[in-house]
């Protein structure tokens, strides 16, 4: 359904992402898909492609090309170590750029929002919080988000976690929420990646429920 297109940075750095365009109407605004650590593989391309299917121009930056490019990995233990690998070379600064420069290429339609997913939910996150011409942002599941709730989004968020996620155990979700009032903040009877029907931990009641109340959100505030 989609393209690979090219992006570049403010620092001068070209980065490949996946662009879906609606196929039928006019585009609502724009959303960018952030990656899981396993690159801008088959799973975050279906997943760009449902938010073109909901009218929005669509755009899944490779956020890994600074480090490897061209990464398209699954889920095995294998590929879980070499994502985290590659996740460790992303200087955060440089993930902020590369935001920037897919939320540009997703703006030209009207707003945009951004959803990220495991890795992607942390750049989400803190993307609110440091990238411009965002109109809302949904992080799911993100590793280092609860540690991070002093960011100070500059843009509606919503959050979706797992309540058997080892990474956002309950108390850290009720501090991020006392932290972060005017967050809309989910909580599912799942584990860490319960979006994700390529992994074991996929729980789709909790996947469906959460999609749901992530195009509603963007209806809101992206159009």
């Amino acid at each position: 359904m989609g393209t690979m297109i090219q992006l570049t940075a403010s620092d001068g750095h070209h980065l490949a992402a996946y662009r879906a365009d609606p196929q039928q109407g006019a585009a609502r605004g724009g959303v960018v898909v952030i990656q899981e650590i396993f690159g801008v593989n088959s799973h975050i391309r279906a997943v760009t492609d449902g938010f073109a299917a909901d009218g929005y121009v669509a755009v899944a930056p490779a956020m890994f090309d600074r480090v490897e490019r061209g990464i398209d990995i699954g889920y095995t233990a294998d590929t879980i170590a070499k994502g985290r690998e590659l996740r460790a070379g992303v200087a955060l600064d440089d993930a902020m750029r590369d935001v920037a420069a897919a939320v540009e290429a997703a703006s030209g339609k009207g707003k945009v929002g951004l959803v990220g997913y495991c890795w992607g939910g942390y750049v989400a996150w803190m993307a609110a919080a440091r990238v411009g011409g965002l109109a809302a942002v949904v992080s799911y599941y993100g590793g280092g988000v609860i540690e991070s709730a002093s960011e100070q989004p500059r843009c509606p968020v919503m959050l979706h976690f797992g309540e058997r996620d080892s990474i956002s155990p309950p108390e850290g979700i009720r501090a991020f929420r006392a932290a972060q009032p005017a967050a809309a903040v989910h909580v599912y009877e799942a584990d860490h990646g319960f979006n994700c029907d390529q992994r074991g931990s996929h729980h789709k009641p909790s996947a469906d429920l959460a999609r749901d109340r992530t195009v509603s959100f963007f209806r809101e505030h992206v159009g």
